[in-house]
């Protein structure tokens, strides 16, 4: 957990069963997402690359710097730019989501 004035991040290993699906393919399906909660943000799941179909991805020319999380590199699809991101080198703090990968839009199934 990081907390800097009022600002605060966990990272927890969830159970939930996760996945993402654009224009009907399954790009990503885990149930061990890692679970990332952030102040004024929305929960967000961190797929390990295992759980990823990298090959339906195209890396990005996008980077992000996050102040709490390191810089974010991007990746996309035909008609989704920037659709995942993932942190190659995050802050020590959140260290456990290093190169997962997050996608704007998970949806969570019920077994």
């Amino acid at each position: 957990m990081t907390a800097t004035r009022g600002h605060r991040i966990t990272v927890e290993q969830g159970t939930e069963h996760v996945r993402a699906v654009h224009d009907g393919q399954v790009l990503a399906e885990s149930r061990r997402p890692l679970v990332l909660r952030e102040t004024g943000c929305p929960v967000r799941y961190y797929l390990p690359p295992e759980d990823v179909r990298t090959e339906l991805l195209a890396p990005s020319d996008t980077s992000t710097h996050c102040p709490f999380k390191g810089d974010a590199s991007y990746w996309s699809r035909p008609g989704a730019a920037d659709l995942v991101w993932a942190y190659p080198d995050p802050k020590p703090e959140v260290a456990a989501i290093k190169d997962h990968f997050c996608f704007y839009a998970t949806e969570t199934v019920a077994d």
